[in-house]
């Protein structure tokens, strides 16, 4: 744990939210899973010799940055040779600026051992709230994947060689996965704190077109805008709240995830329903039901800790999910049996006063005529995750005063 600014690796919360550093974008780490598993990386499985640019759409301000790089779950160290930051527009076109290299201890290599994170120095780079960074790293030697984020919905682009100063990247191919950049810290000394958004694929953005920037999360950062406060969205497509899986549980994670980051206000914990849903399908075939009482002690678990560290904690209701996944192997998420448990978990969150506050997208989305489904305006199509719409709703759901109170 150091200082922001004396040139060192790792990052202390307090000490950066004290000196105007906040974090302003982040894609929750997970280990990718084997061949075997029902979804396919959406990596090569190994990259050499080769230039990925990712693009990140900033939820607030500032004018010098600091990229966060991270080998979270990889066994072996990964050597980046350089990395570069440019303004950038959308992933189809050519970033608007020249690229500036970042430097990591004053080097432009960095190598990141297995667990850990870099951070890099910071980058003068001015850059406007709502605005998106284009940042691409070079990989000059044999990477086997192993952390990553998943559900990116984001384009990024692979090309061949060292490609870090190039405005029009060549591209060789494309992914939507997240590889490597974890977070990326903004120097705003007028800040005022951080939201983040804690949940599963409904938070990570499941159910919205690529390079659209539709998420309930970024619904919610356009809200704050005049509040200079930022949100970090710390979703994980496929997450569970008590059991690994897609990503560690939320249990595992919500220290790294929520609690390391500088100036969090408030956390909106938004996650259960793959607890839910998953046992009996290919995603956890050999898992138990899991009941009502032991969700509730888990999101307890997460009040303690969040309290513990002078966060609020906003409970969200869980969303309904009748008919989810139809025509799918996964068809049998939703139940009778499993809607029960829904029913028992939301009645909790609405009346046992044990969170901050509470917000209950459940009500604002669901269909009155048919309440154990979706609003079709709010629907997807899958019936489990909203669209765009459905995400709108979520955002503008959530009471403002009561999300930055002290």
């Amino acid at each position: 744990m150091v200082d922001p600014d004396d040139g060192h690796d790792g990052h202390d919360g307090t000490s950066m939210a004290a000196m105007g550093w906040v974090g302003s974008w982040m894609a929750a780490q997970q280990p990718a899973w084997d061949e075997h598993f029902p979804f396919p990386v959406g990596l090569p499985s190994v990259l050499e010799n080769v230039t990925i640019r990712q693009f990140a759409r900033l939820s607030l301000g500032g004018r010098r940055l600091r990229v966060v790089l991270s080998n979270t779950f990889g066994s072996a160290p990964v050597i980046v040779d350089t990395v570069s930051v440019a303004r950038a527009h959308d992933p189809d076109s050519a970033v608007e600026t020249t690229p500036l290299v970042a430097t990591f201890a004053g080097e432009t290599s960095v190598t990141i051992p297995p667990g850990a994170d870099r951070i890099s120095d910071p980058v003068g780079l001015p850059l406007s709230s709502l605005s998106t960074v284009a940042m691409s790293l070079y990989l000059p030697d044999t990477v086997r994947p192993q952390s990553f984020h998943w559900d990116g919905r984001s384009t990024a682009l692979i090309g061949e060689g060292l490609q870090t100063d190039r405005l029009i990247f060549p591209v060789t191919t494309t992914t939507e996965t997240r590889f490597l950049l974890s977070q990326i810290l903004i120097e705003a000394p007028e800040h005022q704190g951080c939201v983040v958004a804690f949940g599963d694929s409904i938070t990570d953005g499941n159910g919205v077109p690529v390079n659209t920037e539709t998420r309930w999360p970024d619904f919610l950062a356009a809200r704050l805008q005049t509040d200079r406060v930022s949100v970090l969205n710390a979703g994980i497509s496929g997450n569970r709240l008590l059991r690994d899986g897609m990503g560690q549980s939320g249990l595992a994670r919500f220290a790294g995830d929520v609690l390391s980051h500088p100036g969090v206000r408030t956390v909106i914990v938004l996650l259960g329903i793959n607890d839910i849903g998953m046992p009996g399908t290919p995603l956890a075939p050999d898992d138990p039901a899991v009941s009502a009482g032991e969700l509730i002690a888990g999101y307890q678990q997460l009040i303690t800790q969040a309290h513990d560290h002078g966060i609020r904690v906003i409970g969200a209701t869980l969303l309904p999910f009748e008919g989810a996944l139809p025509d799918t192997p996964f068809a049998g998420f939703w139940s009778p049996a499993k809607e029960l448990v829904r029913q028992d978990v939301n009645h909790w969150i609405r009346t046992a006063q044990a969170f901050d506050t509470v917000v209950d997208f459940d009500r604002l989305l669901r269909d009155p005529d048919r309440p154990f489904r979706l609003h079709p305006v709010s629907d997807s199509g899958d019936h489990l995750h909203p669209g765009p719409e459905g995400y709108r709703r979520m955002a503008d759901g959530v009471p403002m005063r009561d999300l930055l109170s002290e």
